[in-house]
């Protein structure tokens, strides 16, 4: 079974905006009960990680990270036509990723304790992002669900 959707948004610049609960909602609605959940943002300015979800400090050192990697304005990047946060941007979207995959279990993702869904925004403006929804797997009664 493939079961397909979109997310539209719109971030509010640079940072992480959380996706668990939209995604969760996502899956739900499939009706898958075992598989994967493949997240691919359609978009080379932004990334999606999962991570740390309960101590907001790990997401401001990810960032301080981040800007240690592909500072902006950094005079090695010739690319700034939407201004000298824009080639950092797509550096830290190659290096932090853009899609990620995340097993279906029991109906529900399989994410761990402390583990979050986001879209980590690496442009220092408000943009508009789009992320595809691709699920896979069995329902109902035909789905395995041992660990």
């Amino acid at each position: 079974m493939w079961w397909q959707d979109q997310i539209r948004m719109t971030t509010r610049g640079r940072g992480f905006h959380t996706l668990t609960d939209e995604i969760a909602t996502k899956v739900r609605e499939s009706g898958v009960e075992t598989g994967l959940c493949h997240l691919f943002l359609r978009h080379t300015s932004a990334g999606l990680c999962v991570t740390e979800n309960a101590d907001p400090e790990v997401q401001r050192d990810l960032e301080r990270f981040a800007q240690r990697l592909a500072p902006d304005g950094d005079p090695l990047f010739q690319h700034d036509a939407e201004g000298t946060d824009d080639m950092p941007a797509h550096v830290r979207n190659l290096v932090l990723g853009y899609q990620l995959t995340v097993p279906i279990h029991a109906g529900r993702l399989g994410l761990g304790t402390w583990q979050g869904i986001y879209l980590w925004e690496h442009r220092r403006s408000s943009m508009r992002r789009e992320l595809l929804v691709t699920i896979c797997g069995q329902s109902g009664s035909a789905a395995l669900n041992k660990l």
